[in-house]
């Protein structure tokens, strides 16, 4: 590009990025800020064959229970699921265990315990995106519904 061309084109932003602003559009009216005590959803993701949360797992968990201080949680529902490898009982187990270690670390965190619904589908549940099954089915899903104090 050229010095005409560049004197050109940075004159041609100012033009364009002034008639933003004498349209009264600004920041505050382009970008809307999420409202931290709305509903949330988030995925707590295990090792094959475990119930033990990772590291990332804690990470989440706490990440949320920040974006969540301030409001009242009315209702957290967590879903255990497993893989479709192995017996169908031990899926199931292994999807019981998976929602109740999720369920006992918001408890930790401080989270009412009677807001908690807690369910297991084993294989049969899980319903991954775009046909990758296995490693996304090992997970617990987490929805939270929470209103201002």
């Amino acid at each position: 590009m050229t010095t005409g061309h560049r004197v050109v084109a940075a004159g041609l932003l100012a033009v364009g990025l002034a008639g933003c602003s004498s349209m009264g559009m600004d920041r505050d009216d382009l970008v809307a800020t999420p409202d931290a005590c709305g509903p949330k959803r988030f995925d707590v993701y295990f090792a094959e064959n475990e119930a033990g949360l990772t590291d990332a797992a804690r990470t989440a968990i706490a990440s949320t229970t920040t974006q969540l201080q301030g409001c009242e949680i009315r209702s957290v529902r967590v879903l255990g699921l497993a893989d479709a490898t192995g017996a169908a009982a031990a899926n199931q187990t292994l999807s019981e265990r998976r929602a109740l270690a999720v369920v006992e670390a918001l408890a930790a965190q401080g989270w009412p315990a009677p807001a908690f619904e807690v369910g297991a589908a084993g294989d049969a549940g899980a319903i991954t995106p775009g046909g990758v099954e296995e490693p996304l089915r090992r997970r617990a899903e987490v929805l939270v519904t929470a209103t201002p104090r």
